[in-house]
């Protein structure tokens, strides 16, 4: 899965790297990852954090910090350079420079109507969707999300996350039809159960999404070990790892039953998967 459509090769969440997924035979992409915020006009658009500043020119454009995606229009949106910070791994900042029209559209903001069209256009692809915001908002963004799902024929083709418990348990209850991931809360009582082996455990998710290789995520714990995959396969749960970038990782993971490998480098992930045949 190309986490954040491939955040590492490309600048996470445009046009831009869609297209460098799609085209490139070498990255072998099953699903792409993003994530959804709402703007002051109710339009759901990729980003990753509430603020842009992180990846774009919005102080400059906006005349101020840490403006939030939530007070701006698409229009307004759509001023900026989404790869204003874009880093290569070789220390370049190929669009640094950009600004105003001189951006291309491959690097502005894109609504989740634009993302769709061009990767339904492009094949036969999986989504895994986050959608950032909580309260009346992420709510509200749950029901636009599933609305424009339905109307495309892709709910069986997504599956949906949230960081927010609220917004877990309000998809839960209204959209019993979508593929869900676990909350944060969820995953602490699944860990739980997995290590007791929890002989009446159930769940109203079928996916877990899970830290991988860094202790700041997973608090110092190894997520990824036989008795909770195998836990999970044993309760029809898919297992789902991120941000695994180091080769080592992605095989230890393949090698032991995890169904996705969520990568800011789906070119490496394909290339070790290939590699175990």
């Amino acid at each position: 899965s190309a986490h954040r459509s491939g955040a590492g090769d490309y600048p996470e969440e445009t046009l831009a790297a869609f297209r460098g997924c799609v085209e490139d035979p070498d990255f072998a992409v099953d699903y792409f990852e993003f994530d959804l915020h709402m703007t002051a006009d109710d339009i759901l658009v990729l980003s990753h954090d509430a603020t842009l500043d992180r990846v774009s020119d919005a102080p400059a454009v906006f005349g101020a910090e840490n403006v939030l995606v939530r007070d701006k229009t698409l229009s307004e949106l759509k001023q900026l350079n989404m790869a204003a910070q874009f880093v290569t791994d070789a220390g370049e900042a190929p669009y640094a420079g950009l600004h105003g029209e001189a951006v291309p559209d491959e690097l502005r903001i894109l609504s989740l109507d634009e993302v769709l069209d061009y990767l339904t256009a492009a094949g036969e692809f999986r989504y895994i969707i986050e959608i950032k915001d909580g309260g009346e908002t992420g709510l509200a963004a749950a029901d636009q999300l599933y609305a424009t799902l339905q109307a495309r024929d892709l709910i069986d083709r997504v599956i949906i996350g949230s960081f927010r418990d609220e917004v877990a348990a309000y998809i839960t209850a209204n959209y019993p039809d979508t593929h869900r991931s676990a909350s944060p809360e969820e995953v602490v009582q699944f860990y739980f159960a997995a290590l007791t082996g929890k002989k009446d455990f159930t769940c109203s998710y079928d996916v877990l999404q899970l830290p991988f290789g860094d202790a700041r995520e997973s608090y110092g714990l190894n997520l990824g070990t036989t008795t909770i995959i195998n836990f999970a396969h044993a309760h029809d749960l898919a297992m789902q790892y991120w941000t695994v970038n180091d080769e080592a990782d992605l095989a230890y993971l393949a090698s032991v039953g995890a169904d996705a490998l969520i990568t800011d480098y789906p070119d490496r992930a394909a290339a070790v998967l290939q590699g175990m045949g």
